[in-house]
């Protein structure tokens, strides 16, 4: 019995040992990710360009509506949260494990625009770091709404559109100001699968993630149910 405990005791030693090398690993190399980037682009410089683009749109242009739409189903403690959520990562990986599918990812919208400027699309734990690290960096620079605007210029939505003005001229013919309800509500779903919601050529699928979206404001507090029920009904409100 003593030699099994302690076979056990030396098995767990090696097991934690093995764990915290492999950890220390990647954070290493998630770390050199973040520099390489920081280094080579400049944290301010390439927000100052994406800034000075014609198609870059500032947050007081928006529909507020379009704004709540966005926090409620992307992240919805993003103004109460740090750059990284780690209760939202923590639900992330168990229904991820439970479904056995990556369904779920846990960024938080600093996290996605850290991805979305200075990062690859690669599912990596090595890029998670790296963008986790450059998320503590932005918060360090910016404010929660100038971040907000740089998720919303920065994002796919499908049919070669990205950012929320050349998806609103494309899609609906407007800019993003004169968006109504309905259609802010459309476009605030598309970013989490562009390819997929894309509304030329998935109406249908855009309209069930629409309809998460709408459940998603209401549950915050965005909406009331009537106000989701309208919208549902493709009244222009």
């Amino acid at each position: 019995m003593k030699l099994l405990k302690k076979t056990v005791r030396t098995s767990l030693i090696i097991v934690i040992c093995v764990i915290l090398i492999m950890g220390g690993v990647l954070f290493a190399d998630g770390y050199m990710l973040y520099n390489e980037a920081k280094k080579t682009t400049g944290v301010s410089t390439n927000i100052d360009a994406k800034r000075s683009l014609p198609n870059y749109s500032q947050i007081d242009e928006l529909p507020q509506y379009f704004l709540d739409a966005v926090v409620a189903v992307e992240d919805h403690g993003f103004y109460e949260h740090g750059p990284v959520d780690f209760s939202s990562i923590a639900r992330a990986l168990f229904v991820n494990l439970k479904d056995m599918s990556p369904r779920e990812g846990g960024s938080t919208i600093t996290q996605q625009v850290a991805k979305n400027l200075y990062f690859t699309q690669e599912k990596s734990i090595k890029r998670k770091i790296a963008e986790a690290l450059m998320a503590i960096k932005l918060e360090n620079l910016y404010t929660k709404d100038e971040i907000l605007e740089l998720y919303i210029n920065t994002n796919y939505y499908g049919s070669n559109y990205t950012g929320i003005k050349d998806a609103s001229q494309g899609y609906f013919g407007k800019d993003p100001g004169g968006l109504n309800l309905y259609e802010a509500t459309l476009l605030a779903g598309i970013p989490n699968a562009p390819s997929v919601y894309a509304l030329n050529s998935n109406p249908e699928l855009a309209a069930q993630r629409q309809q998460q979206v709408l459940a998603q404001m209401v549950e915050y507090g965005y909406l009331s149910q009537e106000e989701a029920d309208e919208v549902s009904n493709h009244r222009n409100i």
